[in-house]
């Protein structure tokens, strides 16, 4: 293929990441303002540049966004359905059994 096409699948991958960015953006600015600005009393409104920062921010410490190409847990999540796979039905339902009580746990504030 010749070296126009490439320039133009470049040029136009990079528009769309830029519209997309721009779009999620404008997303959480809408939902910050108008849903934690009116739920949570002290909260500021946040500008356009202010919801791109938090996406940034997001994706830094949350490893968020991770497309179809496996992003970070997907090692882990590998190595746990293999772990899984191999285990009887009874060590299963013990797991779950586990997984429930401290589910409940959690949500009525008990320690375990």
């Amino acid at each position: 293929m010749n070296k126009q096409f490439w320039i133009k699948k470049i040029i136009g991958f990079t528009l769309l990441a830029l519209v997309v960015a721009g779009a999620l953006g404008y997303v959480v600015m809408l939902l910050w303002n108008q849903v934690l600005a009116v739920v949570i009393s002290g909260v500021s409104l946040i500008s356009f540049w202010q919801a791109l920062g938090l996406l940034l921010l997001s994706k830094i410490l949350f490893g968020g966004f991770s497309g179809r190409c496996g992003g970070k847990g997907s090692h882990w999540k590998n190595e746990m359905k293999e772990k899984w796979q191999g285990m009887t039905p009874e060590e299963r339902e013990k797991i779950k059994q586990e997984w429930r009580n401290r589910c409940r746990m959690w949500g009525t504030g008990q320690d375990a």
